[in-house]
């Protein structure tokens, strides 16, 4: 009962209406000849549109709609039966979690990629030279010139001036070291 009460059929996108009855048959009456498409309306399910000729003499033909290749013709029987193409799908399945979701994603890819590769390639290397090269390799270290962030912030907020460092006189041997 529930599928007869919310279907409904139209010709011509509503030109012409009918509705089922309980036995599940329909007519639609007072339709002049010429070439319609019959659209049933449920909004559970999807119904095939199908095209409906009729004679000036009073003779039906029907044949499946296909607006991609028009010309194509897929005859019908009479009387119509129509039957549920698909049921709509009004809300999707929500995907599920997985842990290469995570471990592929740019930032985990941006943090862990380079990591191995700082740990691994210098357990690659074979050559004796390279790795004595990799070894004596002195990164730039932090002069002591710079201020400490917290003294900044504490002068600031104090009103203060920072203390003053006081500066060591560089030795002659490290100016040598230096030349």
């Amino acid at each position: 009962m529930k599928v007869q009460s919310e279907t409904s059929l139209s010709i011509n996108s509503g030109e012409y209406k009918g509705f089922l009855r309980d036995d599940g048959t329909f007519i639609i009456s007072n339709v002049p000849s010429g070439s319609y498409v019959l659209e049933v309306h449920n909004p559970d399910y999807y119904y095939e549109p199908i095209r409906v000729e009729i004679n000036p003499k009073g003779k039906f033909r029907a044949r499946k709609v296909n607006y991609v290749q028009p010309s194509q013709i897929v005859q019908v029987p009479y009387p119509l039966k129509m039957k549920a193409f698909t049921r709509f799908k009004y809300f999707q399945t929500r995907e599920q979690w997985k842990i290469t979701d995570f471990l592929f994603s740019p930032m985990v890819l941006m943090m862990v990629l380079p990591l191995l590769v700082m740990l691994v390639l210098p357990k690659m290397i074979n050559d004796p030279e390279t790795k004595k090269e990799i070894e004596n390799i002195q990164f730039p270290k932090v002069s002591n010139e710079m201020p400490e962030i917290s003294e900044m912030i504490t002068s600031f907020f104090s009103g203060a001036k920072p203390p003053e460092k006081e500066k060591k006189p560089i030795s002659s041997k490290q100016n040598k070291k230096r030349n």
